[in-house]
């Protein structure tokens, strides 16, 4: 399912865009928003694959949002004036389309789109007991897991956890998603690497010693590492 947003001043722009996305079982429509700022605020809410974005609208325009935002989804601009086109193809937009908008021309627009939509992945997520409160935790924002004693302590990517747990609990599970042990006490995951040297991994602004005993998981991860990246 292609996740969408309308974004158009014109209250009757909306409708007609409403209708026409209905018709197409692949899209499915998660918000409507009458100004660009609007816009920003649904998408820091509710990620999304596509944005049917007006161009001229009051304070910011639907270009000027485009540029502003650090992730940026498929965007298919709808506008009443041609002179726009230029900038919205220099943005990588889909299409670019001339109001008013027939239905024919919106799925011509939509069916690229549609084409080479790729669904995202599952999250992945582990549940842990820490600070009295059960929490589940997307695999994805561990950076890295440290076995002190009976405990766990845990790093994400905004917090820090501590859960009464063994490493060997958690390594056979996260293994399967790509994790990595090269120490008896630290699991990490691979995607946070920034840096590395013969005695060490680099994970942002932490630090994780090659154990003596994991040389040939270290040389394994390096073999691979260096092969995946530049």
């Amino acid at each position: 399912m292609i996740k969408c947003i309308i974004v158009d001043d014109e209250p009757l722009a909306i409708e007609l865009l409403e209708s026409h996305l209905k018709k197409i079982d692949s899209l499915q429509l998660v918000g409507t928003a009458r100004s660009a700022m609007e816009a920003h605020k649904l998408l820091q809410q509710q990620p999304v694959d596509l944005l049917f974005l007006d161009i001229q609208m009051p304070h910011l325009s639907g270009i000027e949002l485009m540029r502003s935002l650090s992730i940026k989804p498929k965007v298919i601009f709808t506008t009443a004036f041609r002179e726009f086109a230029i900038e919205g193809f220099e943005l990588e937009a889909v299409d670019y389309i001339l109001k008013p908008i027939t239905f024919e021309r919106f799925f011509r627009a939509v069916d690229r789109v549609v084409r080479t939509h790729t669904p995202k992945n599952i999250d992945h997520t582990i549940m842990i007991r820490s600070d009295g409160l059960n929490r589940k935790i997307k695999t994805d924002d561990i950076i890295f897991i440290e076995s002190q004693g009976n405990d766990l302590k845990i790093y994400l990517n905004d917090a820090t956890y501590l859960t009464k747990a063994t490493l060997t609990d958690f390594s056979e599970l996260l293994s399967k998603m790509g994790f990595v042990r090269i120490h008896r006490s630290f699991l990490f995951n691979p995607i946070y690497v920034t840096g590395y040297s013969t005695s060490e991994i680099i994970l942002g602004p932490y630090s994780i010693p090659v154990g003596r005993n994991y040389r040939q998981e270290f040389d394994a991860f390096m073999a691979h590492y260096s092969k995946t990246t530049l």
